[in-house]
């Protein structure tokens, strides 16, 4: 085995009996990295000469008897995260030269415990998106199918992970951005519970539903690197002073009694019946695994997109009112006045679909059309927050699929924005209401994979993780890996 396609928690047992050195996990990705992105384009920018010089340093710490829990463990980045004295674009041109001055919160934890950053990944602009295909930078390639999506807007990240170009990788989901792409390519991806994780330094998109979160190889990764970067952040005042338990501590222990509800609504018309097939399947092997499951109820889930997408087109024109082309990103030169450096840096810098949200949110936003939009938008939003806590009351999580079909071909849904909107039917309840999901391979279609996502109670990520853990214990789908054609 090739120490790129090593799992966080194998890289660490290797490196902690010195059996590997990080410089020679860190050489490995940039070995992959090297081949396949050419082809995948996950990486925007890639640190190369830095994180092999970090790793040989990192490898005298631990000959030095220095710990930390991921000390030498390479990793990839969203774009969306500012990450100190490197690029940090959110794929968009108006940024295009940025380099932050500070770590987010979650990347100064990481870099606590000894994580190695080799470079920031693609993302759809400004992480508005469902496949990638919005980046200023170009779209990114799915491994299992280079003629397909990764999904989005952590499609880089997922896309990575999925290729062994890292041993885990950040993403942040606002409305599926972790979730989408970890089905579309075949990865574990973790939204967790909004303000369990830190917002410190990420790039603001919809600031009520935004979360980081890790994406990775396993379920059991994902546990280790959500117990470093969960946490109370002072700089954070959505983050929750609530004890962040040890998601690794009963991962093991077996499912058996939990209850698992089925919303009737997550299992009606629109689902791809080889994709119906493969969730059924699925729903068998947690029965034999001693789950139990329950036929459940949420309708008003049909108008949780129509709600997410005035929320978050709302929100959006105002976070990015901040890109005038006076403070910082793509300033247009030939302006005359202050309306006109406005204009013209707006114009010029943004990319169509950010353009589409800020007029929507602008105009949800405008005297007149605001109680009726965006005040109602949030009263509907209330609504169905109550439903889900509601229906988590009688059982343990939630089980639907995470898309209703496998990976689209690129360029087949980027002229229809209506159509790309509705690929977040199944994923944007979760995120309205702040409650943790997750998204596991459950077999494949068409050779491409197919995701699970389990939707918990608010704060109970170990549930999720230890059902996740215990599926992949017994199959084999997470373990299956792209060849790159």
């Amino acid at each position: 085995m090739k120490l790129n396609e090593l799992t966080l928690k194998e890289a660490i047992n290797k490196l902690n009996s010195k059996e590997v050195s990080s410089l020679e996990i860190v050489k490995d990705c940039f070995k992959k990295i090297n081949e396949a992105d050419n082809k995948v384009k996950a990486c925007l920018t890639l640190c190369e000469e830095e994180a092999l010089e970090l790793a040989e340093e990192v490898d005298k710490k631990r000959a030095k008897g220095i710990k930390g829990e991921l000390l030498g463990v390479p990793m990839l980045v969203k774009d969306n995260i500012l990450t100190k004295g490197i690029k940090t674009t959110a794929s968009s041109k108006i940024l295009e030269n940025y380099i932050a001055p500070f770590d987010a919160t979650i990347i100064k934890k990481l870099k606590d415990e000894g994580a190695i950053i080799l470079g920031k990944t693609n993302l759809d602009e400004f992480a508005h998106g469902a496949s990638t295909e919005n980046s200023a930078f170009g779209p990114t390639h799915n491994p299992w199918d280079l003629k397909r999506v990764p999904g989005g807007s952590s499609g880089g990240s997922a896309a990575a992970v999925a290729a062994d170009m890292c041993i885990f990788a950040l993403g942040t989901d606002t409305g599926g951005s972790i979730r989408c792409p970890a089905s579309f390519c075949g990865i574990t991806g973790l939204k967790p519970t909004y303000g369990r994780n830190s917002r410190f330094g990420l790039i603001s998109m919809t600031s009520s539903t935004d979360v980081p979160g890790p994406m990775t190889k396993t379920a059991e990764d994902a546990a280790t690197i959500q117990n470093i970067i969960a946490g109370k952040d002072i700089n954070d005042s959505t983050t929750v002073d609530k004890k962040v338990e040890d998601y690794s501590k009963n991962i093991k222990k077996e499912i058996k009694g939990i209850k698992i509800g089925l919303p009737k609504e997550y299992f009606s018309e629109g689902i791809d019946e080889d994709v119906r097939k493969i969730i059924l399947k699925a729903i068998e092997k947690l029965k034999e695994l001693g789950a139990k499951f329950i036929d459940v109820s949420l309708p008003n889930t049909k108008y949780a997109v129509p709600v997410y997408y005035i929320i978050t087109p709302s929100e959006v024109s105002s976070n990015l009112a901040r890109f005038d082309g006076i403070r910082y990103g793509f300033s247009e030169n030939e302006a005359k006045n202050l309306i006109e450096t406005y204009t013209f840096s707006r114009g010029r810098g943004f990319g169509p679909e950010a353009k589409r949200r800020i007029m929507l949110g602008t105009y949800a936003l405008s005297a007149g059309y605001f109680d009726a939009y965006y005040l109602k938008a949030q009263k509907v939003r209330t609504i169905i927050k109550r439903e889900l806590d509601k229906v988590l009351e009688k059982v343990d999580v939630l089980l639907t699929l995470t898309s209703p079909h496998v990976a689209f071909k690129l360029g087949e849904q980027s002229n229809d924005p209506l159509k790309m909107y509705l690929e977040d039917i199944f994923v944007t309840s979760p995120s309205l209401a702040g409650l943790p999901a997750l998204s596991i391979p459950c077999g494949f279609s068409e050779e491409m994979p197919v995701g699970m996502q389990i939707i918990g109670k608010r704060f109970d990520e170990a549930t999720l993780l230890k059902l996740g853990y215990n599926y992949q214990m017994a199959t084999e789908w997470h373990k299956i890996k792209p060849k790159i054609k």
